[in-house]
C-alpha cells in the first residue's frame, strides 16, 4: 500500500475483500455512471480492472462524465450479495466514496464508445488512438505484445545470444524494398536510409568476432499494407550466429519458437513439435501451390501433366495440369459456386470428376479419358469412391499459383482445416537467381548475400536459374513468420554471384563496401534468420489483421492520422537539409 501517493494507494488488481473497511484512494477513468435516485454509481477503470463506487452523497457526482480521470477516496465494503458481479476480479466489494479530485476533464464530446471501439471505422480508431487503446481488448493485445518481447529477450539470452543494438541510420541499399531516405544537413545532396534489416550490420557483428547476436528490431521499408504487413516499420527477432550451418539455425528458430508458442497460445491450441516439417520450394509449389503452405489443410496437390497429355482432351494438350481431390459432401450448386470463384481469380475454367460407388466417374471430362487410363488417373490421385477431383490448367506457373488459390477456397469453404492448433513448417532450397522479364536480365529472387548451393563451382557451370540458395522460411498457418539464409562470406563467391546479377565489382565495392572490405579479414560461415513480432503475435491473439496489434500503427495507406504523418515541414527546414519540392 502507498500511503504517500496523492492520486492512489492501490491499483484496482490489488484490492480485495481483505481490504473491507479499510479507507483507499483510487484513481482512473470514468467507464460507466448510473444514477439510481437517492444513490448514484461509476464503475472506475485504471489499467488493471474496474471497481464499483458508490456515492451516497449525489453532490459527489455533479460534472462528472464519462472517461473523465478521477481520484476517489473512500471506505471499501461489501456489497450486498444479489450485487455480486462474478465477471470482474472486485465483484464482490466497492469503495463508498467520501471526496473525488478531478484530475483530468472530457471537454470535447467522445469520438466513439471506449467499450465499442474495435466495432468502429478503422480511420476513426486511429485517429483516437489514445482512445482506442483504453478498450480492454485492445490494451490486453499491447499488454500481451509485451510480455512475448519480454519472453523473446529471456529466451534469446538463456541460449547464449547477446543484444546487440545496430545504428538507425544507415546507408541506402540498392536491393529489396524501397527505403525510406533521410537528407543529410551536413552533407549536401546525400541521404542516409532507414533499414530495411540490420541484414549487414549483424553479418559485420559475425566478421568482428561476436559469436551469437539478437535484437528485438525495428524494420523500415516502404511498401503497401496488408492484413499481415504494417506499412512503415516493423519489429524482427533478428538474430545471426558464427560457424553455423542451415540446420543449426533451424534448431535455434525451433527452439525460441516453440517455447513462446506453447507458453503464449490460447488454451487448448496444439504447437507443432520440433523437428519442423521442411518443405522444399519446389515441393512447396507443387503441394501447396504457395511457398506459405498452410499445413492446417489437408489437401494436397498433384501433378497430373503427363497423364492428360495423352488423354483426347485437348484444351489440356501443352499446358501444366494440377489436380485436387476432396472428400467432403458438398451441398447443391458446390460447383458452380467454384466455378465462379475460380474465374474470378483468373482461371479459363474448372474441370472436375465425381468418383460413383462403383469406382466408375461423372463429370464433363470423363468422356475424354479412355477406359484403360481411368485407373492410372485413380493411382494418380488416390482416388476412392465419394471423392471429387478438380482438375487446373495453365502455364506453370499460374498452375501452381490457381491450384494454391483453389486448394485454399476448399479448405475453407469445406472448413476442413484444423482447429486450435499452430503448424509450423521451413520452406527451404529457393532458387538464388531469376530471370526479370522486364528488365530482360538475370536478378537476385531474394536475398543476395546467401551463400549459393554448390559454391563458386555452380555459380561459373550451371544455369543461373538452376541454382538454389541456403534460403529459407519459417511459415505458419500459411503465414510468412521468418526468412533467413546461410550468408555467403566468402569474397569469390560474393563478386560472382553478383555479376551475374548485373553488378561489377566496382558496384560492390560502392554499394555493399563495408562487408566487401570486411569479408578480406577472415569472415567466419555465419548463418541466421529474423521472426516478426508483429506477425508473431497477431497469430497468437487470433486476430486477421496486423495493426490489432501494434500500439500506434500507420493506416493501410502508410499514413498516422493521429499526429497527420507524413506532413509538411517549413521553408527552412527544407533549406537546412538542401531539398526543393518540385511542384
Amino acid at each position: 500500500m502507498n500511503t504517500s501517493n496523492i492520486y492512489r494507494n492501490k491499483t484496482m488488481d490489488h484490492i480485495s475483500e481483505s481490504d473491507i473497511k479499510q479507507t483507499l484512494k483510487i484513481a482512473g477513468w470514468v467507464e460507466n455512471i448510473r444514477d439510481h435516485g437517492g444513490v448514484s454509481f461509476i464503475d472506475l477503470r485504471d489499467m488493471y480492472g474496474v471497481m464499483q463506487v458508490v456515492m451516497r452523497d449525489t453532490d459527489l457526482l455533479e460534472g462528472i462524465n464519462k472517461e473523465d480521470c478521477i481520484s476517489i477516496e473512500g471506505m471499501i465494503q461489501l456489497r450486498d450479495e444479489e450485487t455480486f458481479n462474478p465477471k470482474i476480479p472486485t465483484g464482490t466489494i466497492e469503495l463508498e466514496a467520501h471526496t473525488v479530485n478531478v484530475l483530468g476533464k472530457v471537454y470535447k464530446q467522445l469520438p466513439f464508445e471506449i467499450m465499442t471501439s474495435k466495432e468502429i471505422r478503422e480511420d476513426l480508431r486511429l485517429k483516437h488512438r489514445y482512445l482506442d487503446l483504453r478498450n480492454k481488448k485492445v490494451k490486453d493485445n499491447i499488454i500481451f505484445r509485451s510480455q512475448v518481447i519480454s519472453f523473446l529477450r529471456q529466451k534469446m539470452t538463456e541460449m547464449g545470444f547477446l543484444e546487440i543494438q545496430t545504428p538507425i541510420l544507415c546507408a541506402s541499399s540498392p536491393e529489396g524494398a524501397r527505403d525510406y531516405i533521410v537528407p543529410s544537413r551536413k552533407f549536401k545532396g546525400k541521404f542516409y536510409a532507414l533499414p530495411q534489416a540490420p541484414q549487414q550490420y549483424k553479418q559485420l557483428l559475425m566478421v568482428s568476432g561476436f559469436d551469437k547476436y539478437f535484437q528485438i528490431a525495428p524494420c523500415f521499408r516502404d511498401e503497401d499494407a496488408r492484413a499481415d504487413r504494417s506499412p512503415g516499420e516493423f519489429y524482427q527477432l533478428d538474430f545471426e550466429m558464427s560457424f553455423a550451418t542451415q540446420e543449426d539455425v533451424f534448431h535455434t528458430g525451433e527452439e525460441v519458437l516453440t517455447a513462446a508458442f506453447e507458453k503464449f497460445a490460447p488454451e487448448g491450441y496444439e504447437v507443432t513439435n520440433a523437428p519442423y516439417p521442411v518443405i522444399s520450394y519446389k515441393q512447396a509449389m507443387l503441394e501447396f501451390g504457395s511457398d506459405k503452405p498452410d499445413l492446417r489443410n489437408p489437401l494436397r496437390i498433384v501433378d497430373a501433366t503427363d497423364f492428360f497429355q495423352r488423354c483426347t482432351f485437348k484444351p489440356f494438350h501443352g499446358k501444366t495440369i494440377r489436380a485436387i481431390k476432396v472428400h467432403a459432401e458438398m451441398s447443391k450448386g458446390f460447383h458452380e459456386k467454384l466455378l465462379k470463384f475460380a474465374t474470378s481469380i483468373g482461371m479459363g475454367g474448372l474441370g472436375y470428376l465425381e468418383v460413383l460407388e462403383d469406382k466408375t466417374y461423372k463429370g464433363p471430362i470423363d468422356k475424354f479419358i479412355p477406359d484403360d487410363m481411368k485407373n492410372e488417373i485413380a493411382e494418380i490421385a488416390g482416388l476412392e469412391a465419394g471423392d471429387t477431383i478438380f482438375f487446373i490448367a495453365d502455364k506453370e506457373e499460374r498452375a501452381a499459383l490457381y491450384a494454391g488459390q483453389l486448394r485454399t477456397e476448399l479448405g475453407n469453404r469445406l472448413d476442413l482445416l484444423e482447429k486450435k492448433a499452430y503448424r509450423f513448417c521451413f520452406v527451404n532450397d529457393f532458387p538464388m537467381f531469376e530471370y526479370d522479364k522486364e528488365a530482360k536480365q538475370i536478378i537476385f529472387t531474394h536475398n543476395p548475400f546467401s551463400m549459393p548451393q554448390g559454391g563458386l563451382e555452380a555459380l561459373n557451370t550451371k544455369d543461373p536459374q538452376d541454382i538454389l540458395a541456403y534460403q529459407y522460411d519459417i511459415v505458419c498457418n500459411g503465414v510468412e513468420l521468418s526468412s533467413g539464409a546461410v550468408r555467403n562470406h566468402n569474397l569469390d563467391i560474393m563478386v560472382r554471384a553478383f555479376e551475374i546479377a548485373g553488378y561489377t565489382e566496382e558496384d560492390l565495392k560502392q554499394k555493399f563496401g563495408a562487408l566487401y572490405n570486411a569479408f578480406q579479414y577472415g569472415a567466419p560461415p555465419h548463418a541466421g534468420m529474423a521472426p516478426g513480432v508483429d506477425r508473431m503475435i497477431m497469430l497468437l491473439r487470433n486476430e486477421e489483421n496486423i495493426r490489432e496489434v501494434i500500439p500506434f500503427p500507420m493506416n493501410g495507406n502508410a499514413q498516422d492520422l493521429m499526429c497527420q504523418a507524413p506532413n509538411e515541414v517549413s521553408e527552412m527546414q527544407l533549406r537546412e537539409v538542401h531539398i526543393k519540392i518540385r511542384q
